[in-house]
């Protein structure tokens, strides 16, 4: 797992108080006592194409969007299979991410931070498909905020620290100096690949 440092954190905590482009999902709250906040945003963006054209000595292949438009890439060699695909197969992407923030509560300690990757490919012989995934974590403690100025400075493990404007500075109310804060981002991309006489 890489490590990351604290300007990663800046980013991900200025884009965690923002909810454009994500739908935000409430944290659960326990009734015996009050949990430290902790926040998740995620989105789904789900597309179909259509294979206009396909070489399979060259590896190009041509995908026909929704709304017609055409793009013309080589396939990798990482594709497998790329021999079963023909014109007019449907070629289906799926794109997800999800951001999390968590406060850690008193005598917590840190997880162990940083940023692994994972991935996985159709069988030989199969339609081609795939799917390939970042996780990114990131530790970092809150030393100051300034509400008059809407920012908020942190302090990575390294010690390095930035300050940054949260997206939406309001949120700022929900945390106090010395929070410390496990950030989470993970993206995933899925690709799959169906014949045209699947199509209904």
């Amino acid at each position: 797992m890489r490590k990351t440092g604290v300007a990663i954190a800046a980013v991900l905590f200025v884009l965690s108080f923002a909810a454009a482009g994500f739908a935000a999902e409430p944290a659960g709250k326990s009734p015996a006592k009050a949990e430290p906040p902790s926040w998740k945003t995620s989105s789904l963006v789900e597309e179909t194409a259509t294979v206009q054209a396909i070489d399979q000595s060259t590896r190009m292949v041509t995908l026909k969007g929704p709304k017609g438009n055409a793009v013309t890439f080589k396939a990798s060699e990482e594709v497998r299979n790329l021999a079963q695909v023909k014109v007019g197969d449907e070629v289906k992407f799926a794109y997800y991410r999800s951001l999390a923030v968590r406060v850690l509560k008193k005598g917590e300690a840190f997880p162990a931070a940083g940023e692994s990757a994972a991935m996985a490919r159709a069988k030989p012989g199969e339609m081609p498909a795939g799917v390939v995934g970042t996780e990114t974590s990131v530790n970092a403690t809150i030393t100051a905020i300034d509400k008059k100025a809407k920012t908020v400075t942190l302090k990575g493990e390294d010690g390095k620290s930035v300050t940054v404007t949260p997206l939406r500075p309001e949120k700022l109310d929900e945390v106090k100096a010395g929070d410390r804060l496990v950030i989470s981002y993970t993206e995933a991309i899925a690709v799959s690949v169906e014949k045209a006489e699947k199509k209904k």
